[in-house]
């Protein structure tokens, strides 16, 4: 049984996670065995469900003694597990990866999850280990794009595989209504509300700040709907400053009777069904854009910061708006537009949101794709 190792700093919420744990699922469906090196998490329950195995090492540090420490563990478990191929998700554990499959000879995969900043020569060095595999895998042809301009080599067999959106998951006639009611009553909304929700982890680039601002303008010009409860859901993660500076601004613009701070959700397909409009707000590109996909995926109207992945999952004026990013005004106006529109034009969005995704972004699709780089790096069977 051929076996691919994937490497992952920790398995906790998150894109990444989301797509190593897909991985790993497809490959034990294809006969391969997945083994996953990493720190664990809150997700190692899943994995184990998917069929993967976890090699628990401390890949989360970026020491450079720790990193090569690890190259060298990851090298006496590539022989001793007999691993083909691996394949990295992020830079510390990448280091580590990387030179532990030049020392061993199998293939090394890499795959760009998110943009990363290089404020100098060494930072962009430490980020060039993500375009050094010998197939680099972009979360979308934005990020490929970015990858192709970053570097001054040519990265070898640059592909872009978007992210892949569980279509049988996301699925709104899979979603119970005693579920929707339940959440909507826990967000304070009554049967007559009007939902806007913005998920995503409470951090700064998420753009909540935005979302906020956008909504104290509506409401000073007279033009937020007296039924509009906004809703944020996502983990803080510990940044206890940040939710108080959120709830300041809720306070300052005298929104507590209009938006929510959730916490997190164990079920985001429930969460956008009883949502009316979804937003993804953030300030800095988001490499894909996996809210928007999502929520497109539950057949609703979405309105996204028009830079990054987003502009390949956002159709302006089919399943959503795009905005400029950082503009609470444009956002603002975007909001208003969709409120003001029938149901019967929001739920056509809504289906054509889920065609796009169906189309394009499909766990299914991006498996395969994924599988398919492996077997052109592994040897044919016979040879090795």
């Amino acid at each position: 049984m051929t076996t691919i190792l994937q490497i992952i700093p920790k398995l906790d919420q998150g894109g990444a996670e989301r797509t190593t744990i897909d991985i790993a699922r497809a490959l034990t469906r294809s006969g391969y065995r997945a083994l996953v090196a990493s720190e664990g998490g809150k997700l190692e329950s899943e994995l184990a469900q998917a069929g993967g195995e976890l090699i628990r090492l401390p890949v989360a540090s970026k020491n450079p003694l720790t990193i090569v420490w690890n190259a060298l563990r990851l090298a006496k478990l590539i022989r001793s597990q007999d691993v083909s191929l691996v394949h990295a998700r992020s830079r510390a554990p990448a280091w580590s990866a990387l030179i532990a499959a030049r020392i061993t000879g199998i293939p090394f995969v890499t795959t760009y999850h998110g943009i990363y900043n290089a404020k100098g020569g060494f930072k962009r060095w430490y980020n060039s280990v993500m375009a050094r595999g010998d197939a680099v895998i972009a979360n979308s042809e934005w990020t490929a794009r970015h990858i192709r301009s970053a570097y001054a080599f040519t990265p070898k067999n640059l592909i872009a595989i978007p992210r892949g959106i569980e279509l049988q998951y996301f699925d709104p006639a899979r979603v119970s209504p005693q579920d929707v009611a339940q959440l909507r009553a826990h967000w304070g909304a009554t049967p007559e509300s009007r939902i806007v929700l913005l998920p995503g982890r409470l951090t700064r680039w998420k753009g909540q700040i935005v979302f906020i601002e956008a909504l104290g303008i509506l409401k000073r010009d007279g033009r937020l709907p007296p039924n509009t409860r906004a809703v944020l859901v996502g983990d803080d993660q510990g940044r206890t400053d940040y939710v108080a500076e959120l709830e300041a601004g809720i306070a300052r613009l005298d929104l507590q009777n209009v938006v929510t701070i959730a916490g997190g959700s164990n079920n985001m397909p429930a969460a956008y069904a009883a949502a009316d409009i979804v937003i993804s707000a953030s300030t800095d590109p988001e490499a894909f854009g996996r809210v928007t996909a999502e929520a497109s995926a539950m057949e609703r109207p979405v309105i996204a910061t028009g830079h990054g992945g987003s502009q390949e999952t956002v159709l302006p004026g089919k399943n959503g708006l795009l905005v400029p990013p950082g503009e609470a005004s444009a956002l603002a106006d975007a909001i208003h537009d969709l409120l003001s529109r029938s149901p019967e034009a929001l739920a056509a969005m809504g289906k054509a949101g889920r065609a796009h995704v169906a189309q394009h972004f499909t766990l299914d699709s991006m498996s395969r794709d994924t599988l398919d780089v492996y077997r052109r790096l592994l040897p044919a069977p016979g040879t090795a």
